[in-house]
């Protein structure tokens, strides 16, 4: 667990200076569009989150998008992943550019990948702010008919105790009563092992991110899957 230690304190340590990837120097809030072009997909799966999402500080092929996309496309669902990853997002930030990001694209989506929070914590927001925040966005993804799979974080430990019991409820708490796939936490097998992590213990590598992937690309594929049966049931 030492890696997870240093996770925690060196989140606290850049607290002043940003939230949780972006950048100490330029702080972007560029969104980063998926560089994997699938010519004709069947679905369409958007991945909405924070730096975790938006491959910080790595090659265009090597992000969660792109690397989910890969996935998905090898298990033999035609998808295109889009990247609506922005670092250094907050929940507030996020549920303010949902809908955005929802009504600009090409169609609707079959699914939403959901990860944020993990900014939240940094910057010591109160997880009742986060819940409120993360719960308008669900909301908002189950009025327009959208499944969501959420991918979950976990308070660091020196956060204190009755913060993090706060904190990390959340994400059960909203996969229950949306009964949305849960991805418990977005850096479980990988935040322990420097190997997988970028030089700032925060943010996974593209090693890393190809371990998310193996745990979170099930979850996926049985969510569209229960789509397609959903939609072939009307």
């Amino acid at each position: 667990m030492r890696s997870f230690w240093l996770y925690g304190a060196l989140c606290v340590a850049i607290q002043g200076l940003s939230g949780c990837g972006s950048n100490p120097v330029v702080e972007t809030k560029t969104e980063v569009t998926n560089t994997t072009k699938v010519a004709q997909y069947d679905r369409l799966v958007v991945a909405f989150g924070d730096s975790l999402y938006a491959g910080y500080r790595l090659a265009p092929g090597d992000g969660l998008a792109p690397q989910l996309q890969a996935a998905l496309q090898a298990s033999g669902i035609n998808a295109r992943v889009h990247n609506a990853g922005v670092s250094g997002d907050t929940t507030a930030a996020g549920k303010d550019r949902l809908a955005f990001v929802l009504d600009n694209l090409d169609r609707k989506p079959d699914l939403v990948v959901l990860g944020l929070g993990g900014n939240d914590m940094l910057r010591g927001i109160k997880p009742t702010e986060t819940k409120t925040n993360m719960t308008t966005m669900m909301d908002e993804l189950k009025r327009r008919g959208i499944p969501v799979v959420l991918t979950g974080m976990l308070a660091s430990p020196n956060m204190g105790q009755d913060y993090g019991k706060s904190f990390n409820g959340i994400f059960p708490a909203l996969s229950k009563q949306y009964d949305a796939k849960l991805y418990p936490f977005f850096l479980d097998g990988v935040v322990t092992d420097a190997a997988l992590m970028l030089p700032d213990n925060i943010h996974p590598n593209a090693k890393g991110v190809t371990r998310v992937v193996e745990g979170l690309s099930p979850l996926v594929e049985a969510a569209l899957k229960d789509n397609k049966e959903a939609v072939l049931e009307k």
